[in-house]
């Protein structure tokens, strides 16, 4: 079933799309794929997350996110973060990567995450985290997430001592003492945290009241007392609302838990490493010797507008950014310092004096007025008096270079409580989307958070000849007439965010990708229930493609058989109007389809057939029958000549111009239903329009047939085939416009194939270039020994992925629709220097032997032979093909290199037959 919701979703049709993403509560994301999704706070497996490296990129992928900042506490592995640039990068996503470093300030710690940057690509981080500077780095933050370790392992202990028995107590069941060797396995690969002690907690409580389940539904049954039974509904109903957080809060916190140490707060002692001593000026300080191009970010979680001043101040404006907004901070009510902290941060980026200094004295005077004993009272009055007085450098600190703001939503995927990752911006998502969101109950399981971001969008024009004479033609005559660009040339179109322009609003402006169950259940009520798991389940959805295509067939046949059968005497209309009807219809699909596909000048090894979507056929039948009693009896029989007294002899144009609007109405209606473009409804609304004078002239020309083989009732029988001739109109014309777009999109998808190949194609050049500085790579290429006596491990690797490339591209060219037309529009565009480089590469498959032993050793896997032979035999007639291309394109300089091999008359000499037999 999930295979078969694939494919249909690969159609592309957005009403089916739509239907997908609201199945799996997804938001619909721009075609241009330019929406501002994000999330400057996440975690993976590697901390306290739930997810992998690679299946965080996915699900961002998958829910839009473009950019997204992953947080890893105090050090870094280098496997997780090759797998997550890796992961990013196939993707095209732009990721980064942020260590969170616990920062000593005023007894209680201050989180600030440092992101280094300015790295070309994974190999080059790798080679920043192999610096002595750096491994020496990360070897004292993995001391310090041991000993937070060491406090999370203490509290294990006190759970088994002291909290088991009481939630034994409580809800009646029996907990086994958790090993501290099984969390160990539970966390994996992360860094044992609170998340995931009341996580494992919570799974081995639930697994225990499974088991108990069933007792309370037998003595659920025995209790006659109604306030009993309620109580014990009452009860079942809270063991399955349970959720881990609520574990968290009730036997993990520091509250619940006095006798040992608060993690938050700064204990000095012997066992205390030294990265848990360093203040945030301190930190600062190191960390720019280790990388020169970084940002640093300050975690506001725990902290109000006082501590930012005085961190920011002392940090000398190396902290960028702040985390203004935290999604899991506000859900738990921790923002009520926000505000203070937002009017703070638009003082300093507007330099404005006075704010400044109004907001010190405010809060000296707060200080000073608060009740209680704070000893790090004295301390901050004078503090934030020397701030006061120095306020024109703190001014300073920010002048140039703002106070950017972040918003994160700090999800782990391990809780139901809160909102998962990803958030957006509303105004960059289409018209559906943001219409789904203002409509009451329209998509309740988001939030927008009371965040606004000032943004606009651009469109950019970029000047275009085009590469065919009638194409240069058409954009110079839209530029003389000063036409609109937008309504002819294609813009690219994006958002421009003003980062240092991030307020506090209600409402806001961005939204939440993930959501929160209404409710949370661990499955437990219905217990007691059988399932049955197994038996036939029927679904007209997920039926065998050509039983629901021959269904579909069959249900648009009958109206259009028993509107001819029961309308008309004569016999050839009767018995022969609907199967000529539809054969219009499939044979209009069917050319266009080739046409669209390459027509005549198609691949070798490609049928016609191959080009036919047969779903898309048998669903244009489906509609065109029903389309059989509009035309015919409602339309021409009913409206127009019982009505109006229009026929084929009274007014022709008239009759087909009613008819050709009302097939234009009926087209476009089930267009939009089918959920086809929008551009598809409105371009098969006009097709109608142009067939009007088609249907004229069909008329004209079957009345002069008619006439001159001496017919009798010329009048009477053109009217009983006027819907006819309309529907043979209207196909005509729909199979030049639709096969046109066919044949545009068809042509789109090979562009974008081939420039996807042959940029990888030069990135590989480039890098084979900088390996061998001294000599020409193409030659090398040609020469395989050289490369091979040259012991470059890499460089081999790099040949065979230029071997794969290639034969991609021959694959490309027998087998895709329309990928003559398209190379050849890519090689025109390409330099000439380019294009050398191009070409020669190809000539890489006639290394048969090495390429033949590839994949012989199973680089396509274990059935060959099929393959093997595909190239041993279209290899010669594609590089030939290839030659001749570029030999009709504006000639490449003489030292571009030589002409391409010509196609040889047989396939191949005795000598490799032989060899390959």
């Amino acid at each position: 079933e999930l295979a078969r919701d694939f494919r249909v979703a690969t159609s592309g049709k957005p009403r089916l799309i739509r239907r997908f993403l609201r199945r799996y509560h997804l938001l619909e994301m721009p075609e241009q794929w330019n929406q501002i999704a994000f999330d400057d706070h996440v975690h993976d497996a590697g901390t306290k997350g739930r997810k992998s490296a690679t299946h965080l990129i996915m699900d961002a992928w998958i829910k839009g996110i473009r950019r997204l900042r992953v947080i890893y506490y105090n050090h870094i592995h280098s496997v997780s973060a090759m797998e997550l640039l890796e992961a990013a990068r196939i993707m095209g996503m732009d990721v980064r990567i942020g260590i969170e470093f616990s920062a000593r300030f005023r007894g209680r710690y201050a989180q600030i995450i440092w992101v280094p940057r300015g790295f070309a690509d994974s190999q080059d981080f790798l080679c920043f985290l192999a610096d002595p500077r750096m491994m020496d780095l990360m070897a004292r933050g993995r001391a310090a997430s041991a000993y937070r370790e060491k406090r999370v392992m203490d509290l294990l202990e006190r759970f088994n001592a002291v909290h088991r028995p009481a939630i034994e107590a409580a809800c009646d069941i029996r907990l086994s003492p958790i090993h501290p060797a099984e969390f160990k396995v539970f966390v994996g690969a992360g860094q044992a945290s609170l998340v995931h002690l009341s996580k494992f907690i919570h799974d081995r409580v639930v697994a225990a009241m499974r088991e108990r389940m069933p007792d309370r539904y037998r003595r659920l049954a025995e209790v006659k007392d109604d306030a009993e039974r309620d109580g014990i509904c009452r009860d079942m109903a809270e063991m399955d609302a349970l959720e881990p957080e609520d574990l968290m809060e009730r036997y993990l916190t520091p509250e619940a838990n006095p006798d040992l140490p608060d993690p938050g707060c700064f204990i000095d002692s012997p066992d205390l490493p030294e990265a848990l001593r360093r203040t945030p000026a301190e930190w600062v300080r190191e960390l720019a010797g280790v990388r020169a191009t970084f940002r640093i970010t300050l975690n506001l979680t725990d902290l109000d507008a006082i501590d930012a001043l005085e961190i920011l101040y002392d940090c000398e404006g190396a902290i960028t950014r702040l985390e203004i907004f935290n999604l899991k901070d506000y859900l738990n009510g921790k923002t009520a310092h926000l505000p203070a902290i937002d009017a703070l941060q638009r003082a300093l980026n507007s330099g404005n004096v006075i704010a400044l200094k109004r907001m010190i004295l405010e809060m000296i005077d707060g200080l000073q007025a608060a009740a209680g004993s704070d000893p790090e009272r004295p301390g901050r009055v004078e503090k934030l008096s020397a701030i006061l007085h120095d306020i024109a450098q703190l001014r300073t600190l920010y002048k140039t270079t703002p106070l950017k703001a972040r918003i994160g939503s700090d999800s782990t995927g391990q809780s139901t409580r809160f909102h998962g990752m990803g958030l957006a911006l509303k105004e960059s998502l289409p018209p559906a989307a943001r219409r789904r969101l203002s409509t009451a109950g329209g998509d309740d399981i988001r939030m927008v958070i009371p965040m606004r971001i000032s943004a606009q969008r651009r469109i950019t024009f970029h000047a275009e000849n085009g590469a065919h004479p009638l194409t240069a033609a058409f954009w110079r005559v839209m530029e003389r007439l000063r036409m609109p660009e937008r309504l002819y040339r294609g813009g690219l179109q994006d958002w421009r965010v003003h980062e240092d322009n991030v307020r506090l609003a209600d409402p806001g402006n961005i939204v939440t990708l993930g959501g929160v169950r209404p409710r949370h259940s661990n499955g437990l009520l219905g217990l007691r229930e059988s399932k049955d798991a197994g038996g036939f389940r029927f679904s007209l959805k997920y039926m065998r493609t050509d039983l629901r295509n021959g269904l579909k067939v069959l249900l648009g046949f009958i109206p259009a058989f028993a509107t001819f059968f029961f309308k008309y005497d004569w016999w050839v209309l009767a018995w022969l109007g609907a199967p000529i009807w539809f054969a219009i219809t499939g044979l209009r699909n069917i050319v266009q389809s080739v046409l669209g596909g390459g027509g005549m000048r198609r691949s070798p090894l490609l049928r016609w057939n191959d080009y036919v979507s047969w779903d898309r056929l048998t669903d244009s039948l489906l509609y065109t029958g029903f389309s059989v009693p509009l035309l015919d009896l409602v339309m021409k029989t009913w409206v127009l000549d019982h009505g109006f007294g229009i026929t084929t002899a009274t007014h022709p144009i008239s009759l087909y111009a009613f008819m050709a609007l009302a097939n234009g109405i009926y087209i476009s209606g089930h267009n939009i239903f089918r959920g086809l473009p929008r551009s598809a409804a409105f371009w098969n609304f006009f097709r109608s329009i142009l067939s009007i004078p088609i249907a004229v002239l069909f008329n004209a020309m079957a009345g002069g047939i008619l006439a001159a083989a001496g017919v009798p009732g010329v009048d009477a029988a053109l009217q009983k085939w006027a819907a006819v001739i309309s529907k043979l109109a209207s196909d005509c014309v729909a199979g030049i416009i639709e096969g046109a777009a066919d044949r545009h999109a068809n042509i789109g998808k090979r562009l974008r194939d081939y420039e996807r190949k042959i940029r990888q194609l030069f990135d590989i050049h480039a890098q084979l270039e900088l390996m061998f500085p001294e000599k020409d790579v193409l030659e090398l290429l040609n020469a395989p020994m050289k490369i091979h006596n040259s012991r470059n491990a890499e460089a081999l690797d790099l040949e065979k992925i230029i071997i794969i490339n290639a034969l991609d591209m021959l694959y490309f060219w027998m087998y895709q629709p329309r990928s003559h037309s398209a190379l050849r529009q890519t090689m025109a565009g390409l330099s000439a220097e380019e294009r050398r480089i191009f070409v020669r590469t190809q000539t890489i498959l006639l290394r048969h032997r090495e390429i033949s032993l590839l994949m012989v050793n199973g680089i396509i896997g274990a059935n060959f032979v099929k393959a093997l032979a595909f190239y041993l035999d279209r290899t010669p007639a594609y590089l030939a093909a290839i030659g001749r291309i570029d030999a009709t394109l504006p000639p490449v300089d003489a030292e571009s290199g030589p002409a391409m091999v010509p196609a040889p008359k047989k396939r191949f000499d005795n000598t490799c037959q032989s060899g390959y037999q």
